[in-house]
């Protein structure tokens, strides 16, 4: 952890002086990692000794999601001079390279606040947006260790993203780390447990327990070649191919056990379906298959 020397520098680097020659560095190329907001002012505007403390309390309020660059626009006419500011002080933001939002004037800092959360919301929720995608991406190839890595930095920034927390107990699950993944998932609030995503990484769990208890694959695999109707054979090796990632074939041994015996041991096979669909989430091609065959099945 940062000591109070390094927290207190941490805090000065998000606020820094800007000029015409470092703009592009400080503001333009900076854009492209978070938000950073210039602040054009003069030695001689009072509202801008008035503004400007308030800006750099809220920018190191947010702890990184944005930057404050600084520009003294008598020392350094061109910029501001570019972008047509007539009148100071003038707070733009730029984003991704570009200028994004701004004002003229002296806010107040619960306005200021207002602004800020407008700059950052659009840029930090895609930013996350992205790397949840590209999280569950590598999770659905089999690269547990990338996307266990890029969920944990979504939840050093947010310790309650539970996008990331599910997306990592499903990486402790694909691993076989299940008492970790139990732990994960102890950690969503008790509101919060029923949410979809949370959802699916439970049953993801519960169904890598059942299997656990199972016997070889090929075991199952000869029990049901050897018996066709054998049901609990057929039901145990859905579970131990979906436990290998062998979505389609587990569906098909569950489809096959309703399609004969619907009432078989309550229900079961329909039942291990749903929670199947539920894990795999309901975009999955497995899912989005065995759900129509399902209906074609108890609606025919």
């Amino acid at each position: 952890m940062l000591q109070n020397g390094g927290a207190a520098a941490a805090a000065e680097s998000v606020v820094k002086d800007t000029t015409t020659q470092n703009f592009m560095a400080d503001v333009i190329e900076e854009s492209k990692r978070q938000p950073v907001l210039v602040d054009f002012w003069a030695s001689w505007c009072g509202p801008c000794k008035q503004l400007t403390p308030i800006l750099e309390k809220a920018v190191k309020a947010a702890k990184g999601k944005v930057k404050l660059a600084k520009m003294d626009i008598d020392k350094h006419p061109d910029i501001p001079g570019q972008m047509g500011i007539q009148s100071i002080p003038a707070v733009i933001a730029f984003a991704n390279g570009q200028p994004v939002d701004g004002f003229m004037g002296a806010l107040p800092e619960s306005q200021v606040i207002q602004f800020l959360e407008r700059v950052t919301k659009s840029k930090i929720g895609a930013e996350d947006k992205d790397r949840t995608k590209a999280a569950d991406a590598a999770l659905a190839a089999g690269n547990a260790a990338e996307a266990a890595n890029l969920y944990g930095q979504l939840l050093t920034e947010d310790g309650g993203n539970l996008a990331a927390l599910a997306g990592l107990a499903r990486c402790y699950v694909q691993t076989g780390a299940l008492e970790q993944a139990k732990q994960t998932l102890a950690m969503v609030p008790e509101a919060k447990r029923n949410d979809a995503v949370v959802a699916a990484a439970r049953a993801a769990l519960e169904i890598a327990e059942q299997a656990k208890s199972l016997g070889p694959l090929a075991e199952l695999e000869g029990k049901v070649l050897a018996n066709p109707l054998d049901h609990q054979a057929r039901f145990d090796l859905a579970v131990a191919l979906n436990a290998k990632g062998k979505r389609s074939e587990a569906a098909e041994h569950l489809l096959a056990i309703v399609k004969r015996d619907r009432k078989w041991n309550d229900d079961a096979a329909r039942k291990q379906l749903v929670q199947f669909f539920e894990a795999w989430g309901p975009t999955d091609a497995a899912t989005v298959d065995g759900r129509k065959r399902l209906s074609s099945i108890l609606f025919a």
